[in-house]
């Protein structure tokens, strides 16, 4: 009777890995460990440890590593189209979760899981969107759309395109948020003027702008916090 082939080495690693993470949950792994327990099933038959170090070293932590771009991803030796896309769609799903559980909750009274939300989506983008947060009589979040995609520097967005969006919503406020890939979160004078167009246009069908909200690496600058409205 032939011998069963020995199991390689990270199999006992990855039972490790993923006991710590059931006993622990994610605040008991390093990053790169973290992000091989999902790398695991994207490359069944490999250790992933060295790739996932590398991920970390190139782009800094593992929420940079899911936001990087598919051409940047695949820049890192071991890392196919398709290992990129499974990173995406783990970015899409955290997004999404992030998204869900704010929807149809009073943001106004959920200010902190509104900015924790805004950070995860947009801090490391690499170029500059413009979101627009819709909300209902009740302050609820009932709509969260990307209406502005820029440069590293500048997304453009129209009035008439944010009111008409808030008409069709029936929406009676709004909260307006873009990010700064530089991750110095100081606002522009373009970004101020561009919000006081925004807010004096919506006066006249009676759509309240609560807050621009800036996103920035690790800062988020509020104009109504910085009394620019």
């Amino acid at each position: 009777m032939a011998e069963s082939k020995p199991k390689p080495h990270y199999h006992g690693h990855r039972d490790r890995l993923r006991a710590r993470f059931a006993e622990g949950g994610a605040e008991a792994l390093a990053d790169y460990e973290l992000l091989e327990l999902y790398l695991f099933r994207s490359i069944p038959r490999r250790d992933v440890k060295p790739l996932a170090k590398d991920l970390i070293t190139k782009f800094g932590s593992f929420a940079e590593v899911i936001a990087a771009p598919v051409h940047r991803l695949t820049e890192v030796k071991g890392i196919s189209d398709k290992i990129a896309l499974d990173l995406k769609i783990l970015r899409a799903a955290a997004t999404k979760l992030g998204q869900e559980s704010l929807l149809g909750r009073p943001v106004l009274s959920s200010w902190t899981a509104l900015l924790d939300y805004c950070r995860s989506a947009m801090q490391f983008e690499g170029k500059e969107q413009f979101r627009v947060l819709f909300l209902d009589r009740k302050n609820r979040l009932i709509a969260d759309e990307i209406l502005g995609h820029g440069t590293v520097n500048r997304a453009p967005v129209y009035p008439r395109e944010i009111i008409k969006r808030a008409l069709a919503l029936e929406a009676t406020a709004i909260i307006l948020a873009h990010n700064h890939p530089s991750g110095d979160p100081t606002p522009s004078h373009a970004d101020i003027k561009m919000t006081e167009a925004i807010i004096e246009a919506t006066k006249s069908v009676e759509i309240t702008v609560h807050d621009h909200l800036i996103i920035g690496r690790e800062n988020i600058a509020s104009f109504k916090t910085l009394g620019l409205m």
